[in-house]
């Protein structure tokens, strides 16, 4: 074969393979409707079937008793600290304290939660893991804030400020009828601003959440990978009684 038959058996080949070649589909537009669901829509029996036992394990594990609240437990009941606010910071407390100890050797010196975080009243009745979610919906974990002198000093200037009971727990704030300081106390012992202090709190109040920004002052930080809410239904699991008052944690004397 000369030169010109292989040129011309070479290209009719190219053309050829390009010729078979399938096509690459180009996208030229995108529709879309607006289908409404709502309680007046009628389910589809298939995917009920599907989804009906999950549902009915789900609302078991939920709504199994796990103890019992004789009245009403609220965030609101109080001013300068709650029932429910004194509840859920003790529970941190009880709770993380030996997650913490284990991996340390230290132990947490006090609590403080935020107010907001409680999206829920305890209703009197029975306790079950859906109260847990209710009260705390949200995804937020324990962490614990090794903070300066500085830091506790400017914590307590905002809870003294606040409008609102923030939770705490291991810390007591007294202020006399102007809302002057007038003592704090830690562990039952008063404040030492040369000592360095463990905070627990929520991993949205570390970042300034809240306006807590002497949070973002800590010189440690330790993650205990414990949900708040789990800490609640682990607390529930193992009372029978659920009860909870305002205290002295934080008063004002006149």
């Amino acid at each position: 074969m000369d030169l010109k038959n292989k040129h011309f058996v070479i290209i009719t080949t190219l053309m050829f393979s390009l010729g078979c070649k399938e096509s690459v589909p180009i996208l030229r537009n995108i529709e879309g409707q607006r289908i409404q669901i709502n309680y007046t829509s009628s389910p589809k029996d298939s995917i009920e079937n599907i989804i009906a036992p999950f549902r009915n394990r789900i609302n078991q594990v939920l709504d199994s008793v796990l103890a019992y609240a004789p009245i009403a437990i609220s965030k609101t009941d109080g001013t300068l600290n709650s029932p429910a606010g004194n509840l859920m910071a003790d529970i941190v407390m009880q709770e993380v304290n030996p997650v913490f100890k284990a991996r340390t050797g230290k132990n947490i010196d006090f609590v403080l939660l935020n107010h907001g975080s409680i999206r829920s009243i305890i209703s009197a009745g029975n306790i079950s893991e859906r109260t847990a979610y209710e009260i705390m919906p949200f995804e937020n974990s324990v962490v614990i804030a090794e903070l300066d002198g500085k830091a506790i000093r400017a914590m307590v200037s905002f809870l003294i400020k606040s409008s609102v009971p923030h939770p705490i727990a291991g810390i007591q704030i007294i202020v006399d009828k102007n809302k002057s300081l007038q003592a704090v106390n830690i562990q039952g012992k008063p404040f030492d601003e040369n000592k360095t202090y463990y905070v627990a709190t929520s991993d949205y109040l570390i970042t300034g959440g809240d306006k807590m920004d002497f949070l973002k002052e800590h010189i440690s930080l330790t993650d205990s990978d414990y949900l708040i809410r789990n800490a609640l239904i682990d607390y529930f699991k193992k009372i029978d009684t659920l009860t909870a008052a305002t205290d002295n944690r934080f008063i004002q004397i006149n």
